[in-house]
């Protein structure tokens, strides 16, 4: 079990701390119960993989207006708070490769973590948007209608599935990992405003 230095709490403390959107709060909560899923379902630390989904934008609502700091301004937040350069690497993967942050350009995700955490995180765009569309409902939503709306570029077109896919590389098949991250978004339903 990795000793994390903060609880679940504490980090939530932290993220409120900060001038969130609801929409933004909303995500990181998404990301957390798909990572936590994931974890869960590949044989991984769930604790540690749940805080990663939870605190991957922690710097956000400090860099939402200028990009290029995004990813950037959080090692500074994670290390004040006892997080090692191991998880801050682990943040830091899911903005590799964005022309928009220049440091990070030619960067490339080589760990089963990272590779888990942009697919998690990219997702949770798409089911949002698909609950939304029928009326913020989540319970009864089907796998049909969420792989339907993934292979329809069109629909959510800011979530970028390429990057869905690189859920491949952490060892599960595309059409799984949209069932258990939706399963994992109704989980938390009441939380995040959809019923």
């Amino acid at each position: 079990m990795t000793n994390l230095p903060l609880t679940r709490d504490q980090a939530l403390e932290l993220l409120k701390s900060m001038p969130q959107l609801p929409s933004d709060m909303n995500h990181y909560l998404e990301s957390e119960a798909i990572m936590k899923a994931l974890a869960e379902k590949l044989g991984e630390d769930v604790e540690y993989w749940g805080m990663l989904g939870l605190l991957h934008d922690v710097d956000w609502s400090l860099t939402r207006e200028d990009w290029t700091e995004h990813c950037v301004k959080c090692v500074e937040m994670l290390k004040e708070k006892g997080f090692d350069d191991e998880f801050i690497e682990n943040v830091q993967s899911h903005a590799y490769g964005y022309d928009e942050i220049p440091v990070f350009k030619d960067k490339e995700r080589s760990k089963r973590i990272q590779h888990a955490l942009i697919a998690s995180e990219t997702l949770t765009g798409i089911i949002y948007a698909y609950a939304l569309m029928r009326g913020k409902n989540i319970s009864t939503m089907a796998l049909k209608g969420i792989k339907k709306k993934f292979k329809d570029k069109a629909f959510a077109q800011n979530c970028n599935r390429d990057l869905v896919r690189e859920i491949e590389k952490a060892g599960l098949e595309v059409g799984e990992f949209l069932e258990l991250s939706m399963n994992a978004i109704k989980e938390i339903k009441g939380e995040i405003g959809l019923e």
